[in-house]
């Protein structure tokens, strides 16, 4: 049996996030092109001389980026929107960023979640242009390597199946049409590789673990095999992670020359497709035993046991040990957290420490004289020690988890009742405006937070900067003529790290940043022990905001199951179970809330989607837990009492009726970049809450007009009735300027009251 190391991707962002700052200074104008361009290479070459310092038998390259990778993928073939009036040739670097983010004179391009993960990716968009091949990125990548390694990598892409089904824009009559266009391009793709000398070439297909009907199989099929004809010299490594090999006996037989399969998150399934069908003698096996998306340590003989169990059904000449999926889900290194509790350091495995894994046991595996004995046994003694951690022993939560009713979950009153009593209570005008929470977080606000931090400056003279920022955006509110307004949220960070900071059961790193979108790089918690309320988390601010206006203020949380999602996540205990112990504590922070006289608490549920099992068939069990904890934590207060919650970037179509059964009276949804989807969606299963179409898109520095916002909600009007629609931007502020946020925020309030003054004028003619 031969054994190789390698990976499916690496992190791109630098260990002091070094990527993201040359980024964003790129945008300020502070570098040059050639400058940005330079900054970004030495970073691209010092993770390969990483995985070379750390034993990768076999680098992978392509699996860089200067924004996103379906991005580069989609403007590598020419695929770039008409709107940006690309005039052909290589991408240059104003268009590629206007795509990602949109400029003075179109929208960017939609942005959505990758599978079931919380990095977003751009989507393509195609619009019957003439494809090309502007550039052979991946071959650059692969040349430089080996121009500057003296090594042959193993360059990878997005597959050609998972790219055609990421896109949209085609439809049953130009699928053929787009299909024609776009494999020819794959083929040169490869076929430069191959003249370059690339031995192996990995295309990734993360959709061939959805569920596939025979239509679907087919096509597969027919385009592996036009590869394969038109490159036959070409051995494709066909890449899969996030779930099992959908109909692995049917794909299985595909004309290439190894299979990468997910052996954690795809366990059971991959096993068992093994047992009944075997693997083909004459293919390479990648076995993804190191999982790519938590940062816990492995249980290194559990991990090689399975190994052995691989081997003894799939009999493969060869094995790829690998991670379960591309690294850049995971932070860089553990050598950078100096501030954690020893325990859980020491259980600990980010992207570094993974590849030591996988390197640890590809040399066992190959050599098998016994040396990586004493490590099989470290790992276990620091999982052991974690398990038997005191913060993971509060019997009152896990009882209080266990004693949950069907009653915990249920409002005192149904929708339509609160709807007339809230309206009765709060009376907002038609069409009430807000925001989703967030204001810009400028220079001076991160300065003495930093600073504050750092003890450089009090607690008193940090509160006082606090609450003249808050009173300072109460202020420009009013004058925009805001109805519901938000205190800011200048003392928070993240919206999970921030709630996390004040929950039992959290840990905080320092250095693990991990890509959310774009140039967007987060610190996700880590819940590795049991979650309880310790006191008020947000009383305080929102009280004082709610006492500097007549105006009704938001209280505003973040939603358990968006904690879960976008936390690392102990791995002793059941998802369900964690998200009804986070449940139970943000119950007691919303009433606390309304103790304290707020009447409208917004609980947000970003992530809810995300956390979905990518087969649909799936669903059931996960949406039955996450539904019923957001209900669990709103459900207690009075019928006056608003609930709110807001939703990012996903694919609505098919999720009405799970947002339905959330049971908040009003929920605003991220579609700005994707409205007339929703439209077409809500004409066909109607939705009968309140609701927030967003009105304008906030991940983009451009200011929309005010006739641009009113088309939106016109439009919105097709599908909602009058007294269900809210008027709100289609997520927080927080990464904006503050003279664009005012900008646009008095464009989407002329826009609501042009609007109300037509209808009114309608309703009494």
């Amino acid at each position: 049996m031969n054994y190789t190391s390698t990976l499916i991707g690496y992190p791109y962002i630098g260990e002091e996030r070094e990527w993201k700052k040359a980024l964003e200074a790129f945008w300020r104008n502070e570098l040059s092109e050639e400058d940005f361009e330079e900054k970004l290479k030495k970073i691209r070459l010092s993770r390969i001389n990483k995985q070379l310092q750390l034993g990768i038998d076999m680098v992978t390259v392509g699996d860089f980026t200067f924004y996103d990778r379906m991005l580069d993928t989609a403007l590598m073939f020419g695929l770039v929107p008409k709107r940006f009036n690309w005039q052909g040739g290589k991408v240059d670097f104003h268009t590629y960023f206007s795509v990602a983010r949109g400029d003075k004179t179109a929208v960017a391009s939609e942005m959505t979640k990758w599978f079931n993960t919380n990095y977003h990716y751009i989507v393509p968009e195609y619009e019957g242009q003439a494809l090309q091949l502007t550039e052979n990125k991946v071959l650059a990548d692969f040349l430089e390597a080996k121009e500057t390694f003296g090594i042959i990598a193993k360059p990878t892409l997005i597959g050609p199946y998972t790219f055609y089904k990421l896109t949209k824009g085609y439809n049953k009559l130009t699928q053929v049409e787009y299909l024609l266009a776009l494999l020819p391009l794959y083929t040169q793709v490869l076929k430069e590789l191959v003249d370059a000398g690339a031995t192996w070439i990995q295309l990734e297909e993360p959709s061939l673990v959805l569920t596939l009907d025979p239509a679907e199989i087919k096509l597969v099929k027919e385009m592996y095999d036009q590869l394969a004809t038109a490159v036959p010299e070409a051995k494709i490594m066909l890449q899969t992670y996030f779930e099992a090999l959908s109909a692995y006996e049917a794909l299985s037989t595909l004309p290439v020359q190894g299979f990468g399969l997910d052996f954690v998150h795809g366990y059971k399934g991959n096993m068992a497709s093994l047992r009944q069908f075997g693997f083909p003698q004459d293919k390479v096996l990648g076995i993804g035993v190191v999982n790519g998306r938590d940062i816990w340590r492995s249980n290194l003989a559990e991990v090689n046991a399975t190994i052995q169990a691989i081997e003894q059904l799939s009999h493969a000449a060869e094995l790829w040990i690998q991670p379960s999926s591309n690294l850049q889900h995971v932070p860089i290194t553990t050598s950078l957290e100096n501030e954690l509790d020893p325990v859980l350091k020491q259980s600990l495995a980010f992207a570094d420490e993974k590849i030591i894994e996988i390197t640890g046991l590809t040399k066992y595996r190959r050599d098998k004289d016994g040396s990586l004995q004493h490590n099989f046994s470290e790992s276990m003694k620091a999982i052991e020690a974690l398990k038997k951690h005191p913060i993971r022993q509060n019997k009152l939560i896990h009882q209080a988890v266990q004693t949950v009713t069907k009653q915990d979950f249920e409002r005192h009153s149904n929708f339509t009742k609160r709807q007339t009593i809230q309206q009765q209570a709060l009376g907002l005008p038609l069409f009430p405006t807000t925001t989703i929470g967030s204001f810009p977080q400028s220079d001076e606000v991160k300065r003495n937070r930093n600073a504050w931090r750092k003890k450089q400056l009090s607690n008193e003279a940090y509160e006082t900067f606090l609450e003249d920022e808050t009173k300072r955006w109460i202020s420009i509110q009013e004058e925009l003529d805001i109805d519901v307004l938000v205190h800011g949220e200048f003392e928070r960070t993240d919206m999970v790290e921030y709630f996390g900071e004040k929950l039992t059961g959290f840990a905080f790193t320092k250095k693990a940043w991990v890509v959310s979108y774009g140039s967007r790089c987060v610190k996700p918690p880590i819940i590795y022990g049991d979650v309880a309320w310790a006191s008020p988390i947000t009383v305080k601010e929102s009280a004082y905001a709610q006492s500097l206006t007549k105006r009704f203020v938001k209280g505003m949380l973040t939603g358990p199951v968006t904690i879960l999602n976008w936390s690392f996540v102990r791995d002793d205990l059941s998802r369900k179970d964690v998200a009804y112990q986070i449940a139970l504590a943000l119950r007691k922070e919303v009433e606390a809330l309304e103790n304290a006289g707020i009447s409208i608490i917004q609980v947000d549920e970003p992530a809810l989607r995300e956390g979905l099992p990518l087969r649909k068939e799936e669903w059931g069990a996960y949406l039955e837990w996450a539904v019923n904890s957001f209900k669990l934590a709103t459900s207690s207060v009075k019928d006056e009492t608003q609930i709110h919650t807001h939703m990012c970037y996903c694919e609505f179509n098919d999720f009405i009726e799970p947002i339905s059964a959330l049971d908040a009276d009003v929920i605003s949804i991220e579609t700005s970049r994707s409205h007339g989807e929703l439209i077409t969606s809500l004409q066909v299963q109607p939705y009968k809450k309140g609701i927030g179409l967003g009105v304008y898109d906030i991940h983009s520095p451009r200011v929309p007009s005010e006739d641009e916002m009113l088309a939106i909600m016109k439009d919105s009007l097709q599908v909602l009735d009058r007294y269900q629609f809210w008027v709100n931007p289609d997520c927080g502020l927080k990464t904006r300027k503050e003279d664009e946020t005012v900008a646009a925020l008095a464009n989407m309030v002329a826009a609501t009251k042009t609007l109300r003054q037509a209808v009114q004028q309608s309703t009494s003619s």
